[in-house]
């Protein structure tokens, strides 16, 4: 098998084997992950207090849970918000009040820091948590299923069941990152999962809108060599998008604040593996279900005899 034919002609399917072996595994760590650690969710998920306090000056989030916690205040989080001295604090349900809550929170930080002023506070219940757990899942069911209905009417049926094989792949090992490092899992990172689902399809419908070209204009060409040539026309359109988005998400990342590193994090992982799975098991899949020729092409019949009135 010769990989490298030339610059810029790489047999991607000659790894297709070795890249959906690679993408089984990860899978399976994913699932194997959150089924027995679970994820970290967020108050969003799971209900709480959150209070927003402000300090005199700059401080860091990790010195304000600290506090905390030495308190005996258990299940803490804090993060920056807006600025370096706004702190947003997420609290375990409680059965006291809300402002017996913050009450209590406040007097414990301005006993470390005279100061600190209460911006508000806010409780999310129990029940309302599990509403959207319940509407985020449908969100990202309606999504993939809207998906299926617009890539087999774009394309072909076998080349939608790929571009959802691709999309549930990166769903289930972004989701599986976040079980493995114990990041909390809150709506904005639910957000962030729905814009890989969107990203990933868009990556997967420029090389198969491109398979389609090819397969009209190499006509005596393999499956496999129209797929090579289709994913080596598109690759400095996809490295090029994915490296111009990846600047932009570090960019929040470093310097956008706690508060929204888990967005980042999510779309990071999620383009690195979107891109990817467009390659590595979207184009598989399909090549493995029998794309071929005649899905797009009418054969020409020059046998059929001519007809005449």
């Amino acid at each position: 098998m010769q990989i490298f034919k030339s610059l810029g002609e790489i047999d991607y399917m000659g790894f297709r084997r070795v890249g959906v072996g690679i993408s089984a595994l990860m899978v399976l760590t994913s699932i194997v992950a959150i089924a027995l650690d679970g994820l970290v969710l967020g108050v969003d998920f799971t209900g709480g207090m959150m209070v927003e306090v402000r300090y005199p000056e700059a401080v860091h989030p990790t010195e304000v849970r600290q506090v905390l916690l030495d308190a005996g205040i258990q299940e803490v989080q804090a993060q920056n918000f807006g600025s370096a001295s706004e702190v947003l604090i997420r609290l375990a349900p409680s059965e006291a009040s809300a402002d017996a809550v913050s009450e209590q929170v406040l007097e414990i930080l301005q006993a470390a820091e005279p100061g600190v002023e209460l911006r508000d506070r806010y409780y999310v219940g129990a029940q309302v948590g599990e509403e959207l757990t319940e509407q985020g899942g449908l969100a990202m069911l309606f999504a993939m299923g809207m998906i299926l209905l617009y890539v087999a009417f774009r394309f072909q049926l076998k080349f939608s069941l790929g571009a959802i094989a691709a999309l549930v792949h990166d769903t289930i090992i972004v989701i599986g990152f976040f079980a493995i490092t114990g990041t909390d899992f809150d709506l904005s990172v639910l957000a962030a999962v729905l814009a890989v689902i969107g990203y990933s399809l868009n990556d997967t419908i420029v090389v198969f809108d491109r398979i389609r070209e090819n397969f009209h204009n190499m006509r005596k060409a393999s499956p496999v060599d129209v797929m090579n040539v289709s994913i080596n026309q598109t690759m400095s359109r996809t490295i090029i998008t994915g490296l111009t988005t990846l600047l932009v998400l570090a960019a929040l990342f470093f310097l956008g604040g706690e508060v929204i590193h888990g967005f980042a994090i999510a779309l990071i992982v999620g383009i690195v593996v979107g891109t990817y799975s467009s390659i590595f098991v979207a184009s598989p899949v399909t090549l493995y279900l029998g794309a071929a020729r005649d899905d797009f092409v009418v054969p020409r019949d020059e046998e059929k005899p001519e007809s005449y009135p």
